[in-house]
């Protein structure tokens, strides 16, 4: 039975799996998508580890404030997350928007991390005048107008034929305008390419190959800041590289912990 969905004190929707005691894996999402885009990679994880995952502000069924937000703001909701669920060396997943929210509180709060995977992100997504024109568009216009545009950069041309891209459409059309644009602006003010480079944690980098959101070659520049990180790139995949190849990103994921030491090989 799937567990009741929760309210952490800052207003942060959430959920947890798994048995208590074992490895936390923190799924933190992409713009625009609630936790239910985790759910094709669930079931190939391995099942002896804890998994949280979590609407960011303006998403899902999080609280959705008027906006604009901050990055701060973004990490300060999910630190306030973690130290709510006494949640500490956790392996942060953070895919795009929450990739940036991943190498920011890896800086700030190194406590509650003990690695980090980065799906199709950046230590900087494009420049904050183009964030902050997308910003505006979906604000008067609503998010049917970039529509087409995210999902074409969230998935391959293949996937976008299928009768499944309906799912992620309708998940798309229900975050709210307000919660999409104000997190758009708080990617705007975000450039973490100093701090990134001054982190020391075990990172695995991953990427689809047909990405257009977040290019193969941004993910591996911003893995690369990390002293000894590891990259892969997904084939047939593009941002949501989780949803269109799950069995391969998690053999990718998995082998990564157990190179950490994180679990024992064979156990899964």
């Amino acid at each position: 039975m799937m567990p009741a969905p929760r309210h952490d004190p800052g207003g942060l929707h959430y959920r947890v799996t798994g048995p208590e005691g074992g490895l936390t894996l923190v799924l933190s999402g992409t713009l625009g998508s609630d936790l239910r885009v985790w759910e094709p990679l669930l079931p190939c994880l391995p099942q002896d580890i804890r998994v949280l995952r979590y609407d960011h502000r303006g998403h899902g069924e999080s609280l959705a404030p008027d906006g604009p937000y901050t990055m701060g703001q973004l990490v300060r909701d999910t630190e306030t997350l973690l130290d709510h669920l006494r949640i500490r060396g956790a392996v942060f997943l953070g895919q795009g928007l929450g990739g940036l929210v991943a190498q920011a509180l890896a800086t700030k709060r190194p406590d509650l991390l003990r690695a980090m995977v980065l799906s199709g992100t950046g230590a900087r997504l494009d420049t904050a005048e183009l964030w902050g024109a997308r910003a505006q568009r979906v604000r008067t216009q609503g998010l049917p107008v970039i529509a087409e545009q995210v999902l074409k950069g969230w998935f391959t041309p293949a996937f976008q034929r299928s009768p499944a891209i309906s799912v992620w459409r309708d998940m798309l059309f229900e975050c709210p305008p307000q919660g999409w644009a104000g997190c758009a602006q708080a990617i705007a003010g975000s450039d973490f390419y100093a701090t990134t480079a001054r982190l020391a944690l075990p990172v695995l980098g991953l990427t689809g190959d047909r990405d257009a959101l977040t290019p193969p070659d941004l993910v591996r520049e911003t893995t690369e800041l990390v002293a000894g990180s590891q990259f892969a790139i997904l084939r047939r995949a593009g941002h949501l590289a989780h949803v269109e190849q799950p069995e391969e990103f998690s053999r990718l994921v998995t082998g990564f912990l157990c190179d950490c030491g994180f679990l024992a090989r064979g156990s899964y």
